[in-house]
């Protein structure tokens, strides 16, 4: 089998691996950066769990704010001049992050603005990015270069921490913000270089299309209604690794910086193997294979909180990252798949708000529930809120649904 025909068929088209090559080494540089702010906040900072909630959650408040409007952008202008204009600003506020710890002048203060300012761009990039991938490879192939870009990504996951811990160890936090600002430079370069004519370009105009019309079109859809809030579980209590990795490394474990960089890094070994097999898989997963797979990753999360040793926590971590990027290559590609082209960007932009957005509720809480409870009852609190949220999505949206139905 040809990689035409096969998992790598993506790459047969130019804008498609310009794109992916820039992005493996963004992903790292995002990687490297999310470990250093971390480690900066607990460690260089002296602060406890809830100042890192709180910076998390202004990291990710954005996502909040606009991601219903970036989708509306994302159907309205052109979607790799957006993303040149994403780019450029996530770069430059990741040098200036750099910069001033280098420099030895950053506050707490500062690294809330600086994360919220990040965050703004990064809101603003991700539902324009999820909806071009359609436009850089046509959509018969968007199952497999959704799973080749969470492979991307789980590959910056695997390398990226490794690196910074490295980097926060022998230089301290400042040069991982500064890697990261330089790898903003080739995705830049990557969206200059792309051949306009090659993209899958919807060529109806969107710009009347409105924000509602998509919401409209979500509620009337019983499988993106559940999926969606199987994902807002899982995503809000469930993907919180940057807490549970720094909080369990430094005050359970004790470790240093490297041992932290490692955890991410064995974490990314799992979400990389399930990047890899679903790209192998271009059957639709329908919404019982996604909630099944967030329960199950709910309840493997409430194991690992109890976990008596570094080793072994660090061992069941790769079972998590597998359960939990299965339950999301599953629902974005399903998502995508089986949306309109004319509306993907708004239907992306609100699948972003639900799987970030809860981020700024999630995060403090986290944070404060460390210090109040305790680590390993947070995170087992975690895993119960994905599992028992997901079988109650499940009840509402199926099962009772179908027996009142057969009543």
């Amino acid at each position: 089998m040809s990689a035409t025909e096969g998992s790598l068929r993506s790459f047969s088209s130019r804008n498609f691996t310009l794109f992916f090559l820039a992005n493996l080494v963004s992903n790292t540089g995002t990687w490297a950066q999310r470990v250093a702010q971390d480690w900066l906040v607990v460690t260089d900072l002296h602060q406890g769990g809830s100042e890192l909630g709180i910076v998390t959650a202004l990291q990710f408040l954005p996502n909040l704010l606009f991601s219903l409007y970036a989708g509306s952008l994302a159907d309205r202008f052109d979607k790799r001049k957006l993303l040149i204009i994403t780019n450029f600003g996530g770069g430059c506020t990741a040098a200036i992050m750099g910069i001033l710890i280098v420099a030895d002048r950053i506050t707490l203060s500062e690294v809330y603005i600086l994360a919220f300012i990040l965050g703004l761009f990064g809101a603003l990039d991700a539902p324009v990015r999820q909806s071009f991938t359609s436009e850089l490879v046509g959509k018969s192939d968007i199952a497999n270069a959704v799973s080749l870009n969470s492979a991307n990504f789980n590959v910056g996951r695997l390398i990226g921490p490794a690196v910074s811990g490295i980097l926060i160890k022998y230089f301290h936090t400042g040069p991982s913000f500064i890697l990261n600002a330089g790898s903003y430079i080739l995705v830049l370069l990557a969206l200059t270089l792309m051949r306009p004519d090659e993209l899958h370009r919807n060529l109806e105009e969107n710009k009347s299309r409105t924000i509602k019309e998509s919401l409209i079109y979500i509620r009337r859809r019983t499988d993106l209604v559940a999926i969606i809030s199987t994902i807002f579980f899982a995503s809000t209590f469930g993907l919180n690794f940057q807490i549970f990795n720094t909080l369990v490394a430094t005050k359970i474990f004790h470790k240093d910086a490297g041992a932290f960089g490692l955890l991410g890094s064995v974490l990314a070994i799992g979400s990389l193997a399930a990047a890899i097999v679903s790209t192998r898989l271009d059957r639709d997963r329908k919404p019982l294979f996604i909630m099944s797979f967030a329960a199950i990753f709910g309840a493997v999360l409430m194991v690992s909180a109890w976990m008596p040793t570094y080793i072994t926590f660090a061992v069941s971590l790769p079972i998590c990252g597998f359960l939990a990027l299965t339950t999301m290559i599953s629902a974005n590609t399903y998502v995508q798949t089986t949306t309109p082209q004319e509306l993907r960007g708004r239907v992306m932009g609100f699948y972003i708000f639900i799987f970030l957005g809860g981020a700024p509720i999630g995060s403090p809480l986290i944070g404060w529930l460390s210090d109040a409870i305790g680590i390993r009852q947070t995170v087992t609190f975690c895993g119960a809120a994905t599992s028992l949220g997901t079988f109650s999505v499940y009840y509402f949206m199926f099962f009772k649904k179908k027996k009142l139905a057969e009543n």
